[in-house]
């Protein structure tokens, strides 16, 4: 009997879901704040340097200074910036949105140190004598834009200006802006076309008044800037710039566009092949998937993170490692329904003995998410927090809500005779008498060894990764500035490019390199490197112009030596962590011989994509790390699943006697989770193909990394892991003996022990 009540709950909870997503979604993606990378704008990572000798910098006055800092942004009317302090003398800046990237740069870093001084540069006054919000945007008798300032006290300018008219003939007051001991004169200055002070009336009477004006060769706007500049107040100490990227607006539309394309091509494509592979429960899972994206942009938007270009990337692939644990329980349940098991019985089990696997294999993925994160700067945080929040949403709706809507169904009686909606073919099913074992069932892949070629297999490996270390020897890493400094530029021309035009507008601007790369479907767009690293001034003046020359705004990128070194260390630092706190969880969960193993595979992935980028020359920047990292999670992901069924399948055998029990029980997991580990691979395949060949150009080696490594991933996992499992596992029973895999119960008795 049909229960058509689970039907309509589940009808109904379905028409739910969709009108409440149909009807937010909208809301929630303009509420998504987007990262500098997709709507332009630009970051920059000060280092706060003493003012004055013997200042100290600590807590009190990075706080102070990320104060002054936020008054200044709102000069700039930029909604939501980030003002980070890092360490014990940092502060990063991310400005998105901002107009006039040139006009931020130059307000934020500005110490807007005000003094007036006499013609002998003795100190007179300073910005701590005007009046709070007292310094207003004017016009002069003769209409030019000028600065007015309300001071404090009329007493003491009047004792100032009572001072300058005695110097005559001297008798200047000169208005500065960051005036420098030692380095900065009036008698130097005045000597020059463009003068660094402010301006220098000369004061021939005394004025008993609490206003001044500072008249200069202003535009109206810089007089405007000067004047809110003053009321923001002065930075209490010195920024020196270590690291800045700038993105143009249209740099950051064309990658948002092109990564949302890509989403969409990639998901499609992963519903698609649920939907023909596993029928019924692939239309469960593309329910619950579209559910799974929504929530994590709910998510997202609750937490007021900000999206970036990486971010996306990681909400894409976050679909395709959704799936995985759908693919996972789906393979369990059909495993049961071969065995001869009703639906909900095979629904029941299926569901219960892949759950451990996908925790597994998520939590392991966790590390490596969290790991980035703690490491991660910038876009990488962002990437590393999209997969974290992904990693949990693809677990509670792939494992519960999944199971939930597949459960009504099931539970309503309607599949009871439709087991070929679960893709079973009626021919692979057995009799329920036969008291046939899901471990016994034959597998496509029955005819395939994987210990006997095992030699094969890592002398391939083996003499790849030798060939690797040599190439990486003689070629090394084609690092970004990212690791070690220098300057980046990119530009976005409206006609397509050749190295040699670029090259002749770089070499105008005295900027001379011959690493220039053209990209884009029509070759519009143009980066290159350089070893110096240019001042904001220099990056300014070169915006501008390149500006000019192509039309767009360009993208410049600086990294000082002192933080390419620590990015550099923190990665080796990241992958070292996140490999011994994999070995430690799979020794807890399983044991010492898997986790060895595990780990020489996960190197084993993390060196191949090293040397791969060593050979094709391909740039080496921060997302590499976040690839390797992403990576070594879903790889050790795969290998667990084939642990866990190699697990079961010892508990079924209860002792190890031989070695040729030790690889049947190798070869027959393999078998057994071979579909699975082909299916899940494909599925973010998919995603990283869709990201390769419709996806930013910004991401490129990102989503060429993530391949490389998802390819060496499943290959080590099936070929390196479990062969090596078996070499050590040999080894053990040459030395112990009969190896037990099931502990025995210890039997209790009531009658005298003699």
């Amino acid at each position: 009997m049909v229960k058509r009540s689970r039907i309509v709950a589940f009808l109904l909870i379905l028409v739910l879901l969709g009108s409440t997503m149909g009807v937010t979604t909208n809301g929630i993606l303009k509420n998504i704040k987007l990262g500098l990378d997709l709507q332009g704008g630009f970051e920059v990572l000060y280092e706060v340097q003493p003012a004055k000798k013997g200042q100290k910098i600590d807590s009190d006055v990075l706080a102070s200074t990320a104060k002054a800092l936020d008054k200044r942004i709102n000069v700039l009317g930029v909604s939501e910036p980030n003002i980070q302090i890092e360490g014990t003398n940092r502060i990063r800046v991310q400005l998105a949105g901002v107009e006039d990237q040139n006009e931020a740069r130059e307000i934020l870093s500005t110490q807007a140190n005000l003094t007036f001084r006499d013609a002998n540069d003795k100190l007179k006054m300073d910005g701590t004598d005007l009046k709070e919000g007292g310094a207003k945007q004017t016009f002069d008798e003769n209409g030019a834009p000028s600065v007015s300032l309300t001071l404090k006290s009329a007493e003491k300018f009047r004792k100032v200006t009572q001072e300058i008219v005695n110097m005559r003939p001297n008798n200047y007051l000169v208005i500065w802006m960051d005036f420098e001991e030692g380095k900065d004169s009036f008698k130097s200055e005045i000597a020059k076309e463009n003068h660094k002070f402010l301006s220098a009336p000369t004061v021939n009477e005394v004025f008993n008044q609490n206003t001044v004006s500072i008249v200069g060769s202003f535009t109206a706007e810089e007089a405007q800037t000067l004047a809110s500049l003053l009321n923001a107040g002065a930075l209490p100490v010195k920024l020196k710039e270590v690291y800045s990227t700038s993105v143009g607006a249209q740099f950051g539309e064309q990658a948002l566009n092109k990564t949302i394309l890509a989403g969409i091509i990639g998901i499609a494509l992963i519903y698609l092949f649920m939907l023909v592979y596993y029928r019924f429960p692939g239309f469960i899972a593309t329910v619950t998937l579209s559910v799974y994206i929504f929530l994590v942009l709910l998510i997202f938007d609750w937490m007021n993170a900000v999206l970036t270009l990486p971010g996306i990337a990681a909400l894409i692939l976050g679909v395709g490692m959704a799936v995985d644990a759908n693919i996972l329980t789906y393979e369990r349940i059909r495993e049961e329904l071969k065995v001869g098991k009703s639906v909900k019985s095979a629904y029941q089990a299926g569901s219960k003995n892949s759950f451990s696997s996908i925790l597994d294999g998520n939590l392991t993925t966790v590390l490596a998410a969290a790991v980035l994160f703690f490491y991660g700067t910038s876009s990488i945080k962002g990437f590393a927090t999209m997969l974290l929040v992904s990693i949990a949403l693809s677990f509670l709706t792939a494992v519960f809500l999944s199971r939930l809507f597949l459960g009504l169904w099931v539970h309503s009686g309607f599949l009871n005779k439709r087991k070929s909606w679960f893709a079973v073919k009626e021919s692979a099913i057995h009799d329920i008498a036969e008291n046939f074992d899901t471990l016994d069932l034959p597998t496509r892949w029955d005819k395939l060894d994987f210990v006997k070629p095992r030699k094969v297999f890592f002398l391939i490996s083996g003499a790849l990764l030798a060939l690797g270390i040599i190439l990486l020897l003689v070629f090394r890493l084609n690092l970004s500035i990212d690791f070690s400094k220098g300057t980046r530029i990119e530009v976005l021309s409206n006609q397509p490019l050749t190295t040699q035009k670029v090259e002749t507008v770089l070499n105008e601007h005295n900027i001379k390199t011959d690493d220039i790369l053209i990209s884009g479907d029509n070759k519009e767009r143009a980066s290159a490197r350089l070893k110096d690293v240019l001042t904001k001034d220099e990056i300014a003046k070169l915006k501008a112009e390149l500006k000019k020359e192509f039309g767009n705004d360009p993208n410049v990128s600086t990294v000082s030596p002192t933080v390419g070194k620590e990015i550099a260390k923190n990665g080796v630092i990241a992958l070292l962590i996140a490999s011994i706190g994999i070995v430690l969880y799979v020794t807890v969960r399983f044991e010492w011989a898997m986790a060895i193993s595990a780990i020489f595979s996960l190197l084993h992935d993390a060196f191949f994509m090293v040397a791969f980028f060593s050979i094709t020359r391909l740039e080496v920047d921060l997302t590499f790390i976040a690839a390797v990292l992403t990576i070594i999670g879903y790889s050790i992901n795969d290998t667990i699943v084939t642990f866990d069924r190699m697990r079961e399948n010892m508990h079924k055998k209860k002792r190890l006697k031989t070695n040729e029990d030790i690889a049947e029980v190798l070869n027959v997991s393999i078998r057994q989770t071979l579909n699975r580990s082909v299916n899940t691979v494909f599925t973010v395949l998919v995603t990283v193909i869709a990201l390769i060949f419709f996806g930013s150009e910004s991401i490129l080696n990102f989503s060429i990394a993530l391949f490389v490594g998802l390819i060496a991933g499943v290959y080590s996992s099936i070929c390196i892991a479990g062969p090596l499992w078996y070499v050590f596992k040999t080894r053990e029973l040459k030395k112990k003996g009969v190896i037990k895999t099931v502990k025995e119960k210890r039997k209790y008795s009531d009658q005298p022990q003699v």
